[in-house]
């Protein structure tokens, strides 16, 4: 009979995830030397080697492989578990465990708030990452939705869209072109674009509106936060693109503009997404029609921001 306990079983999940003893360090809170002593004993419980290190990486042995499979099997039992009992709760109790993509954290945590308020007895465990990460969250089947613009293709998904989201031209009021109106979307060549990094839905959809459109833009500096974008632009580096939701304060304060170029916003929409085959609590699925019946008239309407 194998000894293992919950705890490592759950250390060795995020090692085997990371494929990194630091990352998981990271994602449990704890140090490397604690999460290498619970590797140890795990691999001494099962008495044999885990993992092997080739260089500066690590990989799964065949063993690991299959500690990996019976791991993940337990953990969604126990989270099974865990759902059964919340909903026989109700929505008095429970959890609801959501990642956002880092452009929708300037208005998710203002819908949160208003359905915490409405079920004051549930704890929400919000994560904010890049497109990617919150990807690899939805395949490891270790969130219960995520919120953002593009959905993926090629993983086993739902989703739904709940609100607009339009990309905007923003510049540094002092800007030239802040004075014109209908800006030919050509003129646009001579500016100097600061971008989201690849794999960014907003990078995404800038890419492919220019290449309909015959545009060939010049790319300044690329960065993976929004925010970075905004404090550039206004430093007079360049012009950015973004969502009009990421840019609210900035444009209510002046510190921003909105450019009036032909063809702009580029319209697109926030989604809700979750696995297919994922069982939503009943906290999961309540926050899903939440979004899908409220959201649109609870958020600010950012149409009539002056340009």
């Amino acid at each position: 009979m194998l000894h293992l306990t919950l705890r490592q079983l759950k250390v060795f999940e995020s090692v085997a995830r990371n494929l990194s003893f630091s990352r998981a360090a990271e994602d449990l809170f704890l140090t490397q030397p604690a999460v290498s002593m619970q590797i140890k004993q795990l691999e001494d419980n099962v008495g044999l080697p885990l993992f092997e290190q080739l260089g500066k990486k690590i990989y799964l042995t065949d063993a690991g492989r299959e500690l990996d499979h019976y791991s993940r099997a337990i953990s969604q039992q126990l989270a099974d578990m865990e759902l059964a009992l919340d909903e026989l709760k109700g929505l008095e109790r429970g959890k609801l465990h959501i990642s956002v993509v880092s452009t929708a954290n300037y208005f998710a945590p203002h819908l949160l708030a208003r359905f915490c308020q409405r079920y004051s007895g549930i704890t929400v465990n919000l994560n904010v990452s890049n497109r990617e990460t919150v990807l690899k969250q939805l395949s490891d089947n270790v969130i219960d939705l995520a919120i953002m613009g593009q959905p993926p293709d090629g993983l086993d998904i739902a989703t739904d869209s709940f609100m607009e989201n339009p990309l905007v031209v923003i510049a540094p009021p002092d800007h030239p072109l802040c004075k014109v109106r209908q800006i030919p979307v050509k003129r646009l060549e001579q500016e100097t674009f600061l971008v989201r990094e690849p794999g960014s839905g907003t990078r995404g959809a800038m890419e492919r509106f220019f290449m309909a459109h015959h545009i060939s833009i010049n790319r300044g500096m690329e960065t993976d936060t929004s925010e970075a974008i905004k404090q550039a632009v206004q430093a007079g580096m360049g012009l950015g693109i973004m969502s009009l939701h990421t840019a609210e304060l900035e444009l209510e304060t002046k510190r921003l503009r909105i450019l009036d170029v032909q063809d702009f916003p580029i319209m697109r929409h926030w989604h809700v997404v979750h696995r297919k085959n994922k069982r939503l609590s009943s906290v999961a699925q309540a926050f899903r029609t939440f979004l899908l019946k409220e959201a649109p008239e609870l958020m600010p309407s950012l149409t009539g921001v002056a340009k």
